[in-house]
């Protein structure tokens, strides 16, 4: 207990510990299975106390829950700090594309959610509850760009649903698959083909669109500040 506390009073200590109750909390829904496991059994398997447990999690499902949190804080960054004249298209997908990092940072453990989810009812709603906290973001966010269309709402509200759906068929196709190394950039790829069926800005398809995501980057590189 000493040590947990001691390695939580540090920001890599607590991403060490946070680690730790995760990697735990999936062991043990593995190989006990999600109604025989407790809060204090994940928090005993990782070394620490239930006190510290609840420090980083509100419950042991959050436990094995991606950062949904961090993601659509994200996702609120690239729309808040975005040009005024960036097409909604581009950044639509440009802001969807930042979600695939709370996955690819650990295939492994990904792929073990993904299975845990779609075994475990509890977890399968949770995860369907935050998809659509992405969708709602998504069409809050695109309704702004449109302000003033007279079709706005329903052309956030499209590309919002179809932007999220894209994602999630792209992304689950690839930890279906085992989360294979090699097969991220085809995920990605699968995921920007859903340009050239949203409404919005006339376009030239996914050329055109990966085109102004590549452009997007620059911008953002040449205005960032080097790391002192």
């Amino acid at each position: 207990m000493t040590v947990a506390t001691r390695r939580g009073r540090s920001p890599e200590g607590r991403a060490e510990v946070r680690r730790d109750l995760v990697a735990a909390a999936v062991e043990l829904f593995r190989e006990r299975g999600y109604e025989d496991t407790t809060v204090d059994d994940i928090a005993a398997a990782a070394g620490v106390g239930r006190r510290t447990f609840f420090r980083y999690f509100r419950s042991k499902e959050d436990a094995v829950s991606p950062d949904h949190e961090a993601a659509l804080a994200r996702v609120a960054e690239i729309f808040e700090t975005a040009h005024p004249t960036e097409p909604a298209t581009s950044l639509a997908l440009r802001a969807g594309e930042t979600v695939f990092d709370i996955y690819a940072d650990d295939p492994k453990l990904s792929v073990e959610r993904y299975r845990l989810t779609h075994a475990v009812p509890v977890l399968r709603d949770r995860e369907s509850a935050s998809v659509d906290h992405y969708r709602r973001m998504f069409t809050r966010y695109l309704r702004l760009r449109f302000d003033g269309d007279p079709d706005g709402d329903l052309r956030a509200a499209v590309i919002g649903a179809a932007v999220v759906a894209a994602h999630n068929l792209a992304l689950r196709a690839w930890l279906a698959a085992g989360a294979p190394e090699d097969g991220m950039e085809a995920s990605l790829h699968r995921f920007r083909q859903v340009a050239e069926m949203l409404p919005g800005e006339p376009s030239n398809g996914l050329h055109e669109v990966t085109q102004r995501l590549e452009q997007a980057v620059v911008r953002l590189e040449r205005t960032t500040p080097p790391a002192e």
